[in-house]
C-alpha cells in the first residue's frame, strides 16, 4: 500500500482560507482530504487556490512534507454531499464562519452520521467546546483545534476539550497535529479566548493604553515587539526568557519580583479600543500600509513571506 494512501482519511468542512489551509497542511502530512463546502463553485475555487499556492510553495522549498506538490494535490477533492464526505474519515475539521448557530448546525449533521471512532473539531477561536457540544452524543469524540492564520507559516494548534471529551481523543488529535508538522498545545479546560489570544489581548491592552498616554508613537511601539521581544520570542517563550534571563527562574523571581508587581500595578484599565486612539492608531498604520484591498494583500504576502523565511530558519536551528 502507498505510503499516501496509509495515512487515512480527513475531512475539512468549509472552503475558506482556513479550509483551505488546512486542506494544503492535511495533504502535506500524506492525508487524502475530502474538502467539503454546500457550494461546487467554492469549492472549484479553493482547488484552484491550492493548486497554485502548492505549486509556489514547491518552487520556493517550503513546501511541508515529502511528497512533491502533484502527489499532494492528487490527495485532496471537493465533495458537496457531507455523508459522502465523511465516509471513511478518521478526523473532521470544521472550518465555517464563526457563527455559533452556523457551527452547531454543522456539529447537529454531523453527529447523526458519523462513527463513533471518527474526531470533529473545530477551527473556532472565539466559541467555547461547551456552547459548541454540548448535547452531542459524539461529545467525548469533540475538540477544538484552534490555528493561527496563517495555518500553513505558523503551526501552533489551541487544542482545547469540551469537559466529556475523552483523554484518547485530545492525545489523538495532538498526535495527528505534530504528524502533519504543526505545534499543537494542550488546553487542560476551557477559557474566553484560550490562550493565545488572552496573551496578545495583554499586549494590545498595554500597547493601547502607552500610545494613549502619549509615551510612544504607534511606530515606535510596534518596533519594541517587532526589533526587540519579538526576536526572542520567535523561539523561546516569556517563561524561558525569565528563566535565561537570570541564573534560572527561582532567581528571576528573587531579583525582579518587587519591581514586575511596582510596574503591574500601574497599568491602566482595559481600553475601550475606540475615539480619539483608535483614530491616531488607525492614521500611523494607514501611513505605512493605507487600508485599501490592494496595500493590505501587498502588505499580507510581505508578510507570509518573511513568515516562511522564518519558518525555514527555525527548521535549521532546531536541525542543528
Amino acid at each position: 500500500m502507498e505510503p499516501t494512501q496509509a495515512a487515512g482519511q480527513v475531512v475539512v468542512i468549509g472552503s475558506g482560507l482556513i479550509g483551505r489551509s488546512w486542506a494544503m497542511v492535511f495533504a502535506g502530512g500524506g492525508f487524502r482530504v475530502k474538502l467539503y463546502d454546500v457550494v461546487q463553485q467554492q469549492i472549484t475555487n479553493a482547488l484552484e487556490y491550492i493548486s497554485k499556492e502548492m505549486k509556489e510553495l514547491e518552487k520556493s522549498g517550503m513546501l511541508k512534507g515529502t511528497l512533491s506538490a502533484e502527489k499532494q494535490l492528487s490527495l485532496i477533492s471537493g465533495c458537496t454531499d457531507l455523508k459522502t464526505a465523511v465516509e471513511g474519515a478518521m478526523f473532521i475539521q470544521e472550518c465555517t464562519p464563526e457563527k455559533l448557530e452556523l457551527k452547531k448546525k454543522i456539529f447537529g449533521q454531523l453527529d447523526l452520521i458519523v462513527s463513533n471512532e471518527v474526531i470533529l473539531s473545530s477551527s473556532t477561536s472565539t466559541l467555547l467546546p461547551t456552547k459548541l457540544f454540548t448535547g452531542l452524543k459524539h461529545v467525548k469524540q469533540c475538540i477544538v483545534a484552534h490555528p493561527v492564520n496563517p495555518p500553513y507559516y505558523v503551526p501552533l494548534v489551541e487544542l482545547v476539550p469540551h469537559p466529556e471529551t475523552e483523554p484518547s481523543t485530545v492525545d489523538k488529535t495532538h498526535a495527528l497535529m505534530k504528524k502533519i508538522g504543526q505545534s499543537p498545545v494542550k488546553l487542560t479546560k476551557e477559557i474566553d479566548g484560550f490562550v493565545l489570544n488572552r496573551v496578545q489581548y495583554a499586549v494590545i491592552s498595554e500597547a493601547w493604553r502607552l500610545v494613549g498616554e502619549g509615551v510612544i508613537s504607534p511606530a515606535d511601539l510596534d518596533l519594541v515587539m517587532s526589533d526587540g521581544l519579538g526576536m526572542r520570542y520567535a523561539f523561546i517563550g516569556p517563561l524561558e526568557t525569565m528563566h535565561l534571563n537570570a541564573e534560572g527562574m527561582t532567581n528571576y523571581c528573587e531579583r525582579y519580583r518587587e519591581g514586575m508587581i511596582h510596574v503591574l500595578k500601574t497599568f491602566g484599565p482595559v481600553p475601550d479600543f475606540s475615539g480619539e486612539i483608535e483614530q491616531q492608531i488607525s492614521q500611523a498604520m494607514s501611513e505605512k500600509t493605507p487600508a485599501d484591498p490592494e496595500h493590505l494583500k501587498a502588505r499580507r504576502a510581505w508578510r507570509d513571506e518573511c513568515l516562511m523565511g522564518l519558518a525555514k530558519l527555525k527548521k535549521q536551528m532546531k536541525s542543528n
